[in-house]
């Protein structure tokens, strides 16, 4: 028996700007749906290119919750975003430049060509790199969240997982602690509905992975993962709940992995007509259909943003390329970080 709540969907315009978004939020919104598939889509040619070393994972139609999520954050809140969740990188600042970079193995990347390709994130927009081991970024966030709660600090820390992930202990250990202490965290399940080649049916036995949040003693919902502005609703509501002192919540986003589990699976698994259903509900189409019908947005401004988009990634692929490979002498430069540098020198 379902206990999450259902989220309705996106409102209108009136209810949107009582979320505190005006016209210039919602265009910005479109313009990083359409920067995080062009990088991604361009991913897909350097990779064709032997440019990308390992393989390459993108996030096509998760994008809309990506960067609606990433949009109701604070500027001082922290995220542990993964790797189909490049709408949080380009939504919180990170320059495509540096996102290319990274594809490439280059010293301007986040990771400094020293992780894997999609290991990045940028500290000083409050995000946290990912590991591959998914679930174990679960606890990361926790615990940031506990230091917000010892500091006394008004700050949030979000994190991502798939559904895949919630089969694994650390998701459960997060979850209990947050919980327990009702800890300032929202979890966000990025639900796929493939855990590589496993179908949910097969993943778990509760109707919504978000059921489970009633056993930990917090708040679970369920959204259509496409709806970007129902998407925003929840995840602004959610933070500014734990921020108040509410404690977490767990939102699952229903999507489907619109590719297949990297470049190297064809996702010949997956049903075709499941991914026909599901490319009607692409997130940046029903954005721009909204934005249509309700800011009265012009075939001039899109095409506008479309050109401005464009000449942005070319630029930024363009200098990626010229970014150089790390030296390998400077391997471990930056990995451990020196007794000296701790802000509590325990060592002493």
């Amino acid at each position: 028996m379902a206990t999450a709540r259902v989220a309705e969907p996106g409102g209108s315009l009136q209810d949107v700007q009582e979320w505190g978004l005006d016209r210039e939020d919602l265009l910005g919104i479109y313009r990083n749906l359409i920067v995080t598939r062009g990088i991604e889509d361009r991913g897909h040619i350097l990779f064709k290119q032997g440019k990308i070393p390992g393989s390459f994972y993108t996030g096509r139609g998760n994008e809309g919750s990506s960067v609606a999520v990433a949009t109701a954050m604070g500027p001082d809140d922290v995220g542990t975003p993964l790797h189909r969740n490049m709408g949080v990188h380009v939504a919180r600042g990170v320059d495509p430049f540096r996102i290319f970079a990274n594809y490439m193995g280059r010293i301007d990347g986040p990771a400094r060509g020293r992780d894997g390709n999609v290991h990045m994130a940028d500290d000083r927009l409050g995000l946290i790199a990912m590991v591959s081991h998914l679930p174990a970024m679960l606890p990361v966030a926790v615990g940031c969240a506990l230091a917000f709660r010892i500091r006394e600090e008004r700050r949030v820390a979000v994190t991502w997982f798939g559904e895949g992930s919630a089969a694994r202990g650390d998701t459960h250990e997060g979850m209990n602690l947050a919980g327990v202490r009702q800890l300032p965290v929202v979890f966000i399940c990025d639900n796929n509905q493939w855990a590589y080649s496993t179908p949910t049916h097969l993943e778990y036995a509760t109707q919504h992975l978000a059921d489970r949040a009633a056993g930990y003693g917090f708040e679970g919902v369920v959204i259509d993962g496409t709806d970007t502005l129902a998407v925003y609703r929840e995840a602004k509501r959610a933070i500014e709940k734990a921020r108040d002192g509410g404690g977490p919540t767990l939102i699952e986003c229903i999507t489907l992995r619109m590719e297949g589990h990297a470049v190297h699976d064809d996702a010949s698994y997956v049903p075709k007509e499941l991914f026909e259903l599901w490319a009607e509900k692409d997130p940046i189409d029903g954005f721009r259909t909204w934005l249509r019908t309700n800011v009265g947005f012009t075939d001039d401004e899109e095409a506008a943003i479309a050109s401005t988009v464009k000449r942005l990634l070319n630029d930024a692929l363009a200098r990626a390329e010229e970014s150089p490979h790390p030296d390998p002498a400077t391997l471990l430069h930056g990995v451990y970080a020196e007794p000296d540098e701790l802000e509590t020198p325990h060592h002493r």
